[in-house]
């Protein structure tokens, strides 16, 4: 293999950007305000909605092209439906919410149970070996697909649902008390490292 170094040029290579909050925060409305000053006016950005069309409250206030997608949130339709928006050529796409991806319907979990449903039925004694094996289909997967988006042409803008993360921690009494330490987006533990 050739191996050619020449001087770098600043081009217009991708963003990708994750926004995380609780419902309601105004992720959905923030990628969307994101995504328009990129394109610039008169330009749209796709979006690609997996919250039952509820992007389309903001129809009237930005200009996007829209994709619902359903259920089964596997990995693959998230690269699929990306992959067809980049080759459309929107600058933008933002994806509303990729949480689906990990905890939704047929997501990343319900895969992962799958597959130690088929490999080990209701014998729990194999289902604790198989555990780990059972991630596997599920993890590539994912993989696949945030390699898709890494590759991804377009600006990217990822919104994940955020719950509360907490702790257990003993007090002064050495009672046991329940402790926010902040927010975690819902989605594959590496996958913000990504972003």
């Amino acid at each position: 293999m050739n191996y050619t170094f020449k001087p770098a040029v600043r081009e217009a290579v991708g963003l990708i950007i994750s926004l995380a909050g609780a419902s309601g925060s105004g992720k959905t409305y923030s990628a969307m305000r994101m995504a328009s000053g990129i394109v610039g006016p008169g330009n749209k950005f796709a979006l690609i909605d997996t919250e039952n069309r509820r992007a389309l409250h903001y129809a009237d206030m930005f200009e996007f092209d829209h994709l619902d997608l359903g259920e089964p949130f596997r990995p693959e339709a998230y690269a699929d439906a990306v992959k067809v928006a980049d080759k459309a050529g929107y600058k933008a796409i933002v994806v509303d919410s990729m949480s689906h991806e990990w905890a939704g319907v047929d997501g990343i979990l319900d895969w992962q149970e799958e597959e130690l449903n088929r490999m080990a039925g209701d014998n729990y004694q194999k289902r604790e070996s198989c555990k780990m094996a059972s991630w596997i289909k599920p993890k590539m997967a994912h993989k696949h697909m945030t390699q898709r988006l890494l590759q991804t042409n377009a600006n990217l803008i990822l919104c994940f649902r955020a719950e509360e993360k907490v702790k257990m921690v003993k007090d002064s009494q050495n009672k046991t008390q329940i402790v926010n330490t902040g927010w975690q987006p819902i989605c594959e533990k590496n996958m913000p490292y990504e972003m």
